[in-house]
């Protein structure tokens, strides 16, 4: 049985008092036991972080940039050598296609190798301020850094923040989801045995509470801290970690809109959002929750989408026929469920999901499901649901649908569907979202920068930006002999 262990200080460990507790990791597809995990305390929590300092500060880890963009290089290498073995155990462990597990291991790849570049490009900048008097405006790396990650792109999710941290010359101490830890356990072996990264640089420690990510919050030795999840978690992780005013990254919930005009292609459109709303079954932050639709187009376009939801085949990850896998849980996928029910009595259900019957009855599986909404304050508008249940809402006019996408304090990303470049990018420019995509949806790169605003958080990932949140500038000011 594959267990997954903490690491601390170069060692994997099961616990450092006692025999330690352990957790169970099912398989959301079929509701087996998987895997287990090591659950840890406080002890293993302090002896990470000071573990991570002592790296920061009695090492040349944060001296050597081109080490560290060395050591980036190879855990690409090495993770790309892995890649059909870390999707499988991700896709038994998560319960996504596998096309979805290998393409987030992939992309994985590609953001290391980003950074990869970055670690030998901090620059800062020198500017003669008076005749012989210089300001040296100098980048240097935050110090120790916290990465605390949900369950839904382990991998990506991961290497988005960790790649940067180590290449701004950051130590990290990293808490994974208990539900996922075995698949970030495999993606840490392709770095923590180089030679070249001292032990203390990488931690991680495992955790199904949340007393550990307090601690990390409230810790004078953390210097910046990455979360990834809910803006209810994130708004606490911002109140508890107030006191060190430690930097903060946070990318938080979404209730991501797609606003469809009149003049768009349909088609492309309708397999756009499908496959835009169900990436992850719905439980991803950027997948689209909202379809927004053109009211003289609107019959015709909810016709088709629930045309195209009925016919998405749900399925085992590992079958190459499935459009659509399990959610995480099957607590998880009775709350979707409940919460069709409750629009069948509040709002007007246009396709109603079903839990499939036969061998998925046991797994978390659930099917697409569309309901029509038009009252703003409506939960099923203002709540992040965060599954394969989206919601259909008509506009007027290009105000209107403007007015209507940004009724919600979630702005992370959204999508509008058009040919006319020129509207798309005038309606863009006033969607109050920290990503528009035209005629596409979840679109990212490691090259462009993401994040929102709002209840989605702040800080930025991916990019030169992401990047920047795990360094400092010192002023260095000195004047020439005379």
């Amino acid at each position: 049985m594959n267990i997954a262990k903490h690491y601390i200080n170069g060692k994997w460990i099961t616990a450092l008092t006692g025999s330690g507790k352990t957790g169970d990791i099912l398989n959301p597809a079929t509701s087996e036991l998987a895997a287990k995990y090591c659950d840890g305390t406080v002890a293993e929590i302090e002896a990470a972080v000071a573990a991570a300092k002592k790296a920061f500060f009695e090492t040349s880890w944060r001296e050597n940039a081109r080490i560290r963009a060395d050591v980036l290089l190879q855990f690409a290498d090495n993770l790309e050598a892995r890649k059909d073995e870390v999707a499988d155990l991700l896709v038994t462990v998560n319960g996504k296609l596998r096309r979805e597990a290998l393409g987030e291991t992939m992309a994985g790849v590609s953001e290391l190798r980003y950074y990869a570049g970055l670690a030998r490009n901090l620059f800062g900048r020198v500017m003669e301020v008076e005749p012989g008097c210089y300001s040296s405006l100098d980048r240097e790396p935050a110090g120790v850094a916290a990465i605390i990650l949900p369950w839904n792109a382990p991998v990506t999710l991961l290497v988005r923040s960790l790649a940067p941290a180590m290449a701004a010359g950051c130590t990290s101490v990293i808490k994974p989801a208990a539900q996922t830890s075995v698949v970030n356990n495999m993606v840490l072996e392709c770095v923590v045995d180089d030679p070249r990264v001292p032990p203390g640089v990488i931690n991680s420690v495992i955790e199904s509470g949340s007393a550990l990510s307090q601690y990390l919050s409230e810790s004078p030795d953390v210097n910046v801290l990455s979360y990834t999840g809910s803006s209810r978690v994130g708004k606490l992780i911002a109140e508890a970690s107030a006191p060190t005013l430690k930097k903060l990254s946070l990318e938080l919930g979404g209730k991501a809109p797609a606003v469809v005009f009149e003049d768009c292609d349909v088609e492309k459109a309708v397999a756009g959002i499908v496959n835009g709303g169900l990436i992850l079954a719905g439980q991803q932050c950027t997948a689209i929750a909202r379809v927004i639709v053109a009211e003289p187009l609107f019959k015709e376009f909810s016709q088709k989408l629930v045309t195209a939801l009925k016919n998405v085949k749900v399925g085992l990850g590992t079958d190459p026929q499935s459009q659509m896998g399990s959610m995480i849980d099957t607590q998880s996928r009775d709350r979707i469920a409940a919460l069709v029910e409750k629009a069948e009595h509040e709002e007007k259900v246009l396709l109603k999901g079903e839990i499939p019957s036969g061998p998925l009855a046991k797994g978390a599986f659930i099917r697409p499901s569309l309901v029509e909404v038009e009252n703003l304050d409506s939960k099923f508008i203002q709540d992040e649901l965060f599954g394969p249940l989206m919601v259909i809402e008509h506009f007027k006019d290009e105000a209107d649908a403007i007015r209507r996408s940004n009724a919600t304090r979630y702005s992370l990303a959204a999508s509008v569907w058009t040919q006319d470049g020129t509207k798309a990018r005038r309606v863009a420019s006033k969607m109050n979202f920290g990503t528009v995509w035209r005629n596409a949806h979840n679109r990212l790169f490691p090259e462009a920068e993401t994040g929102g605003y709002g209840d989605s958080g702040y800080g930025k990932l991916h990019g030169q930006e992401g990047l920047n949140d795990f360094m400092q500038t010192k002023h260095f000011y000195y004047e020439t002999e005379h």
